[in-house]
């Protein structure tokens, strides 16, 4: 094979090398990725130790103390244990473990840093001369510490993700699945993954031929390529033999590259998958879902609690965007339309109307057009009215479905609400997906919204409520508004 162009892979990867990163080349990315780890775990500790900082002389200053100074610099001089405190919870070892980790994971884990250093920090005050916190500095110190401390670390990744380029990848696996990996990279930039090529592993003969992704050879090929393309982390399918899997992860340990494994049974696999072992045999626990009715009750408590505040919030709101839909477009500031709810019951979802009155009459007209079989999907869809548009892009137009959920008829978190019609495209396996009650937003709401193929909505779904937990609800609520902020996949 011959020797493959630095400039070739970086048009591949379609970022050039930024700034602490080594150009392609012979021990390249074993540098770059030490380097990028070692910037990265600096730039998490100095936002935690100004989160902190912030934290501290909030509770003090605003709280009575009458020795400002003096027990502010005090516990400054302990911000090297609290560093250390986050590092014992591995808060800065799991952005290099883990392709999808981001703020919204270090939330609980923060939190119990913040509660249990609190604690430690009360009792170095009472044992010394220093002014004694009391439990209003205490309660206000762990609560703006938490906060301060998430918004640094979101704000450093963020610099982080500036200063550093994506890291390269190869993938070892057949085209197909290849295919469909760099899409899902090129499409979700923050995971910063940029696809330099792949390794061909099929049975067929003769010489690889690639398609949309670049094909680099085969597996025989494997050292050359990691070599002259600076590859930074290897993602193999399950097409590879058990020998030729177990050599590569060897070459690449003993090339300092990680390995992430795609599973065979990777549509029935979810975050909830526990991994077990038997006298130090791996196994992978796939559990059947038990949502129990105490689960249900917290799921629904929540709804009625989050879905009650926010329509008292955004009743003032949603009076201007009705006025605005009257005033604009002739018809009902409001539309309803039957939806396939929980267990096949049915239910008239509730939206701003953001089509003209007739859009469903023109429906069948405009499906040659459409983006995916499955529904209609346009670029450019003419039935949207002016307002409608941007409705649609802040997501203001489902304010009203916060009435669904407190009548029970939706979630806050859940599968998509699907039309009777596009329901029905739905196979047998997939309809496991109305197990629970479909929600405003969701897994396919965080992900790209009408970006998002039919049949992979369904595989998220069914994912989703076969791996439900209440913390997996609150992670995605919290992810929903930098979702709509950037207008991902709005249709």
């Amino acid at each position: 094979m011959p020797p493959i162009r630095p400039t070739t892979v970086n048009q591949l990867a379609g970022d050039e090398p930024a700034l602490g990163l080594d150009a392609p080349g012979p021990h390249a990315a074993r540098r770059s990725r030490s380097r990028r780890a070692t910037l990265q775990r600096r730039l998490l500790a100095g936002g935690d130790a100004v989160g902190i900082a912030v934290g501290l002389a909030v509770s003090l200053y605003a709280f009575g103390s009458h020795h400002h100074a003096d027990d502010l610099i005090a516990g400054l001089v302990t911000l090297p244990l609290w560093i250390l405190l986050l590092k014992i919870y591995g808060l800065y070892d799991a952005d290099g473990k883990r392709v999808s980790h981001c703020t919204v994971d270090d939330v609980p884990w923060v939190f119990h840093a913040m509660v249990f250093g609190a604690l430690a920090l009360w009792t170095v005050f009472r044992a010394t001369p220093l002014e004694k916190i009391n439990l209003e500095q205490f309660v206000a110190f762990v609560i703006t510490g938490w906060v301060c401390v998430l918004l640094a670390r979101a704000a450093t990744r963020r610099i982080f993700c500036a200063l550093v380029a994506p890291e390269r990848v190869l993938l070892v696996t057949d085209e197909p699945l290849a295919t469909l990996l760099v899409r899902k990279m090129r499409g979700h930039p923050e995971y910063r993954l940029a696809p330099s090529g792949y390794l061909d592993v099929s049975d067929r003969p003769g010489p690889p031929v690639g398609g949309e992704v670049a094909c680099l050879g085969r597996l025989d090929d494997f050292d050359a390529v990691t070599e002259e393309a600076a590859i930074e982390r290897i993602v193999a399918g399950p097409s590879l033999r058990q020998t030729d899997l177990i050599d590569l992860v060897r070459r690449a340990s003993a090339r300092s590259i990680p390995v992430s494994l795609v599973p065979s049974m990777v549509d029935v696999l979810g975050p909830s998958v526990e991994i077990d072992d038997i006298e130090g045999i791996t196994i992978l626990g796939i559990n059947p879902p038990a949502l129990t009715r105490s689960s249900r009750g917290l799921k629904r408590g929540m709804d009625l609690l989050l879905a009650s505040t926010a329509m008292l919030v955004a009743l003032p709101v949603m009076l201007v965007v009705a006025l605005l839909v009257r005033l604009t477009s002739s018809g009902p500031a409001l539309f309803t339309q039957e939806r396939v709810g929980r267990r096949g019951r049915r239910f008239r979802v509730l939206k701003f109307r953001t089509m003209v009155v007739d859009a469903e009459a023109m429906q069948q007209s405009l499906r040659a057009q459409s983006g995916d079989p499955h529904w209609l999907l346009l670029d450019r869809d003419p039935r949207i009215t002016s307002v409608g548009r941007f409705l649609r892009h802040t997501s203001l137009d489902e304010l009203p479905q916060l009435l669904n959920v407190i009548r029970g008829e939706m979630s806050l978190v859940g599968p998509r609400p699907l039309t009777v019609g596009d329901h029905a495209q739905v196979s047998e396996w997939g309809r496991r997906r109305l197990d629970l009650t479909p929600g405003i937003t969701g897994v396919w709401q965080v992900l790209g919204r009408a970006r998002i193929p039919f049949d992979e909505m369904v595989k998220l779904d069914y994912l989703y409520v076969t791996n439900w937990s209440l913390w997996g609800d609150v992670r995605l609520l919290i992810r929903t508004l930098p979702s709509v902020l950037r207008r991902r996949g709005a249709n």
